[in-house]
């Protein structure tokens, strides 16, 4: 239910109808300079749908403030299911105002680029699939500084892809309106999801949806101490993945994905529904037969690095 008090009514702006889904919790110290740039944006958005997981901070009352100066901007806040970040966004796609054509994620701590909505509509507009957009990021300190651009990806997206690894950072992330009525049904299925970008990316593709990538930075994408997920990015963030994979981190997240995917199996091509039978079964292989099965499959990561991982999870049985 919303929270009484901060719901302000808009006054329908001219435009594409974009509404941004944004998950909160204890977000005072940067929430101001986010909501700024949804209201400095160049096509401003015409909702703003926050799901607050019980901050106790001055969350709250900056999202107040913000609805009570953008009366253009239909401000409303939710209660959320406290089960984190994840499913807090699941959360927000129950919640998709109605007559929204265009969806936008953010994160509470970001700020974008003024170009951010209308670039991304732009993108994602004439697309008649399910349509998911996503992009690079300019990563920064939390004083927005030191900004570098985030890795560009070289090989395509798609299904085989998607269920090893994501391909951007849901704060990046747009959808169309069949890509919006996929996933508000899905999530009704999925049950735990590991990364609700990594779902979406899944879900999507698995449908047979599209995947549209801008290799234009939208946003300054802010590192600190209470980023519940970093920019993976550097030897010490490796260093951990590699870690999470020797741990048997990476097998729990895949077969928590695969769950969630078989759950919404109807929904995906026939071609993915098999890809997906095929992933589960192998991941249970002995050696040989589970690195030819993978062969077979064809499944890749991004980059290098990536590429070593996977094959070293395929190899230890940690796939």
């Amino acid at each position: 239910m919303p929270r009484a008090g901060i719901a302000a009514m808009a006054m329908a702006p001219e435009g594409p109808a974009v509404a941004v889904l944004m998950a909160t919790f204890n977000g005072a110290a940067h929430l101001a300079a986010q909501l700024d740039s949804f209201a400095g944006q160049s096509l401003p958005p015409r909702w703003l749908v926050v799901s607050d997981d019980g901050s106790t901070d001055a969350t709250l009352e900056i999202l107040a403030d913000f609805a009570s100066r953008h009366p253009a901007i239909s401000v409303t806040v939710l209660h959320g299911p406290r089960r984190g970040a994840a499913a807090n966004f699941l959360h927000l796609l129950a919640h998709v105002p109605e007559g929204a054509e265009f969806v936008a994620l953010s994160d509470q701590d970001d700020v974008w680029l003024p170009g951010k909505l209308a670039d991304g509509v732009a993108l994602l507009r004439g697309a008649n699939l399910p349509a998911l957009l996503g992009t690079r990021t300019l990563v920064c300190d939390e004083s927005l500084g030191g900004a570098r651009p985030s890795p560009l990806w070289r090989r395509p997206f798609g299904f085989a892809h998607a269920l090893v690894q994501s391909f951007a950072g849901g704060n990046t992330m747009m959808l169309n309106r069949a890509a919006i009525r996929l996933v508000t049904a899905a999530a009704e299925e999925a049950g735990q999801v590991v990364m609700h970008d990594w779902w979406l990316y899944q879900i999507i593709t698995g449908a047979g949806g599209q995947v549209v990538f801008d290799p234009r930075p939208q946003l300054y994408y802010r590192q600190h101490g209470a980023n519940q997920i970093g920019a993976n990015r550097g030897p010490i963030a490796k260093l951990h993945r590699l870690r999470a994979l020797l741990r048997g981190d990476f097998r729990v997240w895949n077969g928590i994905n695969a769950a969630a995917l078989a759950a919404s199996a109807h929904r995906l091509t026939p071609e993915n529904r098999a890809i997906l039978k095929d992933f589960i079964r192998l991941r249970g292989l002995p050696l040989a037969a589970r690195i030819a099965g993978f062969r077979r499959l064809q499944l890749y990561r991004q980059g290098p690095a990536g590429t070593a991982s996977l094959w070293l999870a395929v190899a230890l049985g940690r796939l």
